[in-house]
Formats: structure tokens, sequence, C-alpha cells
């Protein structure tokens, strides 16, 4: 009777702890991945608001790229103005919005910074390079955008990775899909924003949208 009456009570405590028990959903990855990172999600930030806000944003901001690059040679300031803009702390320097027309000229596709140059003139000279991942070098499509600033982050890692993830989204929508063979010769057209150049540097545009013929 005593053992009967023990198991009886074990029987019971554990009956009790198991209805105090609650069952816990497995994160997902990327609820994983928001939560150590204090709910801060780039990837999804910048899904969010690629079409709404950063492509129309970008078609309408955008120069021709001969105008723009003249412009900018000659006074960046106003050519940032017209065409550009930059962060109103510290002392980042202008990005451009442009819209690039023209044929490729060289292409360098074997590294992860891929790239290809192009003649936007038609003197058979580069006048720009455009790259094409599906590692993109800088955040000029980050900087490009007068809606999204440094202040609305919490450091400069967060606005880092912001940056980061434009190039990582624009490479899965449109850099990846693109063929890497035969493109010299081939027309090219991209919208996208590019850093003001060192002296005797092509401006390097990260695009947005990109097209190559063929």
């Amino acid at each position: 009777m005593r053992n009967l009456k023990a198991a009886a009570v074990l029987v019971l405590a554990g009956a009790m702890a198991l209805s105090s028990c609650k069952i816990i959903k497995t994160p997902t990855s990327e609820e994983a991945a928001q939560a150590a990172t204090g709910g801060f999600a780039p990837d999804r930030m910048v899904a969010e608001i690629w079409d709404s806000k950063v492509l129309p944003y970008l078609d309408k901001k955008a120069g021709p790229f001969p105008e723009v690059a003249a412009l900018a040679a000659s006074d960046p300031d106003a050519a940032g103005a017209k065409y550009g803009h930059k962060e109103k702390q510290g002392s980042a320097p202008w990005t451009f919005a442009t819209r690039l027309s023209g044929t490729i000229v060289a292409a360098e596709t074997k590294s992860r910074s891929a790239h290809v140059e192009v003649d936007a003139d038609g003197d058979g000279k580069a006048d720009a390079r455009v790259q094409i991942g599906p590692a993109i070098r800088g955040t000029a499509i980050r900087d490009s955008l007068d809606f999204v600033n440094f202040n609305e982050f919490k450091n400069q890692i967060e606005w880092a990775q912001y940056g980061k993830a434009f190039n990582t989204h624009v490479n899965g929508l449109v850099l990846e899909k693109l063929s890497r063979d035969g493109l010299v010769g081939k027309k090219i057209e991209a919208v996208g924003a590019y850093p003001l150049p060192a002296k005797g540097q092509l401006p390097l545009v990260a695009p947005a949208r990109l097209t190559v013929e063929g």
C-alpha cells in the first residue's frame, strides 16, 4: 500500500509538471538572426523599400552619365545638388545617381568583384566601370538616397550592414542572373550610383537596374 501511494504521488507530480510546461516554437534562421541583433534586419528593411522608394527615387534623380560626369568634374557641389546626395554630418563625399548607356569595351569576370568597362560617348575608350558582382564595393546605392540617414541607426555597425544589404539585394535580384560570357561589344543600360572618383580614376557605378544586350 505504501508503494502504491508513493507511485500515485509521483504520477501526480509529473502531471502537474507537464501542465506547467510551455511549448516553445523553434525559431527560423531569420527569426534567430533578428533576435541576435535585437530585431535589426537590414535585408528585410531594404526589400521593403526597394520597389516602392529606392527604384522610383533613382529613376527620378539619375541624370545621363555624360552630363553628370562632366558637371561633377568641373563643379562637384553643383553636380551634387542636381544629381547627388551626401550626409550632412561629417565629410562624406557626394554620391551621384546616374543613367549610363553605352558599349562594353572590357570585362573582368574572374574575381568576385567583377566589373565591366563602358564607353558612353562612342570614342572606343572606357568612361565608367559598372560593378556586376557578386561582391559590390562601397555603399553607393545607400549613400545616394536622401530618405535614409545615419542618425536613424544605432551605431556605425548597423549603418554599414544596411549599406551592404542594398548590394546583396541587387546582386540577388539582378546581377547573379547576368551571363558572364561574351560581354565585350554588347550594349549596356544601367541606372545606379557612384561616389565622386579620385582624379584620374573611372567612376565605379553600383547598378540598381541593369540590362545587357542579348
